[in-house]
């Protein structure tokens, strides 16, 4: 599995991530609210965490889908969308543990898909099997959304480099979670097959008096 086992001692430890960001909502609410029976709206989020945003979706009415590596994520997002939105496996709705690579679903499956700082935990090989495998499972005309750290991110180039623009980090937030990868937008082409790619955003948050940014790409794509 495409998966850093390491995730699930985090899960186990804190309380990760209760509600969605600002860029999701306005992803789905852009894209999806004017549907007439959001029922009918199947929504995949990959590495879906504690479950913040499908707990938003399922909230909103959207059949939603979560495929996630760590059992304790998984376990913690059924609990709370059990408790708090008790009708969420209507038509089928999941959440599952699996592998972003391998997809447990049919061609054309969803209307949308959603990858919020998961993709950037794998390799770059790894993340571009992923996306592919997105772009199968997503319908013609459905849309993408990706959250990604960027080339300039706090914590790159410290610590050990293990792959392509990918550093287990010696310093800033993203210290002892694994190794993650900064993408560079020259690369989207090459690492998002089967995407067009409609819009990409810069996101900035300054730490420590402006001495270190967090950097995020905020990725808008169509399947083609």
């Amino acid at each position: 599995m495409v998966w850093n086992p390491l995730w699930e001692d985090v899960y186990r430890s804190r309380p990760w991530g209760q509600y969605p960001p600002e860029d999701v909502i306005r992803f789905v609410a852009g894209h999806f609210y004017a549907a007439p029976d959001r029922s009918q709206v199947r929504l995949l989020e990959v590495g879906s965490g504690a479950g913040a945003n499908l707990w938003f979706m399922a909230r909103e009415g959207f059949c939603v889908h979560g495929v996630e590596g760590s059992a304790t994520a998984v376990r913690l997002t059924q609990d709370r969308l059990d408790r708090e939105s008790p009708d969420w496996r209507r038509a089928g709705a999941q959440v599952v543990v699996g592998d972003m690579t391998e997809l447990p679903y049919p061609e054309s499956y969803f209307d949308g898909a959603l990858d919020v700082a998961a993709g950037c935990y794998c390799s770059f090989e790894q993340a571009r099997r992923a996306y592919g495998e997105l772009a199968r499972v997503v319908k013609p005309g459905g849309k993408l959304f990706v959250r990604t750290f960027a080339h300039g991110c706090w914590g790159e180039g410290t610590g050990t480099q293990v792959d392509k623009d990918t550093w287990a980090c010696a310093d800033g937030p993203l210290a002892g979670l694994g190794a993650t990868r900064f993408t560079d937008p020259a690369d989207l082409n090459e690492l998002m097959p089967g995407w067009k790619l409609d819009r990409i955003e810069h996101s900035s948050l300054s730490e420590h008096g402006g001495r270190h940014r967090i950097l995020h790409l905020l990725i808008h794509g169509t399947r083609t």
